[in-house]
């Protein structure tokens, strides 16, 4: 469908590798914004004020408009039908 999934992680680079490696690895890449800490995240609405991110899904159009986004609980996990059907 043209799309790239990417995780995003307020935690180090050598930190989300460990945390990758203790899954066993990743099938997508997952990306640090931990200096300046959490910067993307906040310009999303997703940094919370204690400094974590919350758990989201977002979908950037290929233009950079953000398409979707929507919060989840620390034990939800996302519909996969709801986000497919917000790809543009």
């Amino acid at each position: 469908m043209g799309a790239q999934v990417v995780g995003v992680s307020v935690d180090s680079v050598p930190c989300n590798e460990a945390w990758a490696k203790s899954l066993g690895g990743l099938t997508y890449p997952l990306a640090s914004d931990f200096w300046p800490h959490g910067a993307m995240l906040k310009r999303y609405g997703v940094l919370r004020d204690d400094g974590m991110a919350d758990r989201a899904v977002l979908v950037v159009g290929a233009d950079g408009t953000l398409e979707f986004v929507n919060v989840y609980g620390a034990e939800e996990l996302p519909e996969p039908e709801e986000v497919l059907a917000a790809l543009p």
